[in-house]
């Protein structure tokens, strides 16, 4: 009589949401750990004043605009290895190269941003923002950019990690970088232990040296860790493999281009609340990386549910699929919910680390960030929803579609109705951020509805293949 049947959970609901909360709490806190890098350039910069933290938040909201992009085109590593990992858990060669292709896609996509970020006075000037500010957001990029490639490259070992479901090197790893970060922030920005006081093309190139030893660090990992070694993933690295890349583009592009719609989005209300006044830009620069911070949850957890969602489709596990993919929609919008009413009720202890009271305008800034806090709060859910419905979309290999269902709600609803609420009533900037919370809800209502559509969509026709 065979025991094989001994082995299978009790509760597979609960093995799965224990599943993913091992693989999805380092993915969370290497989330935090990234984001926390920016938020101490933003703490940074808030102690040079606000003049020099609206000019940061320009140049970061310019840059991120084009870094978005190359993390959702690196996020196509995850799903590729884990649906090639379901049908072959032995699978090497297969593994190397996606990651191959990877590293050939970061490439390609670099060269154009850094000839786009070197203009980064001109396009700012060109959106009618202060010539001063364009002048030091544009220094601020100038050094920052020469990041954007190692960045990449850890982005893609960290794919690689993830979809092996053992992202814990990466973790240690962003924390290692987050103490470098402060650290080169302090003394680049500031002149301390010798260094020259950059103001803020320190605080740029700290972000780049930050950026480098991720990479290094990532890939001596999966050089010397016997569990990643036999993969041999920085061998032959420039020999093509031109099926992969065109596939990997396949995957990554619309992914790419779904986060950018989401983050543009933002950056656009970072550019409207520039032509509002510094207030206003600074204030938002405050309650958007409070936001974003939170966000890094849900995020980790799309992250995971990616993996696990594509290994049990990879395996042709319908009920697998399921339970991966609303365990991680349980989870990401229960967290969200504490999230919401913490902003709501107590917003001064997010919005005070943030500035120094001495510095003048500091309260007018304050006074605005709570307020603006307030709006984030409203939307904490359906960010939460939106993130993790596109991820588990993915984790099917289900991307063109969420693409065009994120660029509807984000463009097609959420910026005009920022554009017109911020500019033709008196809500101002309040206005700016109701749109964007209308247009997050907007996405997460379309993203659900595709998830729980699957069957009937054919989304799940590879699965029947692959179990065949």
């Amino acid at each position: 009589m065979s025991n094989a049947g001994a082995h299978q959970p009790k509760h597979p609901w609960l093995a799965e949401a224990r599943a993913m909360l091992v693989l999805g709490w380092p993915m969370v806190l290497t989330n935090v750990a990234q984001t926390a890098m920016t938020a101490t350039d933003v703490v940074m910069m808030g102690h040079l004043g606000p003049e020099a933290l609206a000019a940061g938040a320009l140049g970061a909201n310019l840059y991120h605009a084009t870094l978005i992009f190359g993390i959702g085109v690196m996020s196509a590593v995850s799903p590729l290895i884990a649906i090639e990992l379901g049908r072959n858990r032995h699978a090497v060669r297969e593994l190397r190269r996606t990651v191959r292709q990877g590293f050939w896609a970061a490439a390609t996509m670099v060269g154009p941003m850094w000839l786009l970020l070197w203009q980064a006075e001109t396009i700012l000037a060109m959106l009618g923002q202060d010539p001063g500010l364009s002048k030091a957001a544009a220094s601020y990029l100038h050094a920052m950019q020469w990041g954007l490639l190692p960045f990449f490259l850890y982005l893609c070992l960290r794919g690689f990690v993830a979809a092996l479901q053992r992202p814990g090197w990466a973790l240690v790893i962003v924390l290692f970088a987050v103490a470098f970060n402060a650290l080169a922030n302090w003394c680049l920005i500031f002149g301390r232990l010798g260094m020259p006081a950059l103001g803020l093309p320190g605080s740029g190139l700290a972000t780049a040296l930050s950026s480098a030893l991720m990479f290094l660090g990532l890939a001596l990992v999966v050089v010397l860790d016997r569990r990643f070694r036999r993969y041999h993933l920085l061998g032959r690295l420039w020999v093509p493999d031109w099926p992969r890349y065109r596939a990997f583009w396949r995957l990554g592009f619309p992914i790419g281009i779904t986060v950018t719609f989401e983050v543009v989005i933002f950056n656009g209300a970072a550019f409207m609340m520039g032509l509002i006044d510094a207030t206003s830009l600074a204030a938002h620069a405050i309650a958007i990386q409070i936001a974003s911070l939170t966000f890094m949850v849900p995020l980790g957890i799309g992250q995971a549910g990616t993996v696990r969602v594509g290994h049990a489709f990879g395996a042709g596990d319908r009920d697998g699929v399921t339970r991966a993919g609303t365990t991680a929609l349980v989870l990401a919008i229960g967290f969200m919910a504490l999230a919401a009413l913490a902003m709501a009720f107590v917003p001064h202890w997010f919005v005070a680390p943030f500035l120094d009271a001495s510095r003048p305008g500091a309260e007018a800034v304050t006074e605005l960030a709570v307020v603006f806090l307030f709006y984030a709060a409203l939307f904490q859910l359906a960010d939460g929803a939106q993130v993790v419905g596109s991820s588990i979309l993915r984790g099917l290999g289900d991307t063109r579609r969420p693409m065009l269902l994120a660029g509807l709600g984000y463009w097609g609803v959420g910026l005009p109705l920022s554009a017109a609420l911020g500019f033709l009533t008196p809500l101002a900037g309040r206005g700016i951020w109701i749109g964007l919370a209308f247009g997050l809800s907007v996405v997460a209502v379309l993203m659900l509805r595709r998830w729980w559509a699957r069957e009937r969509l054919g989304l799940l026709r590879g699965l029947r293949i692959t179990a065949v």
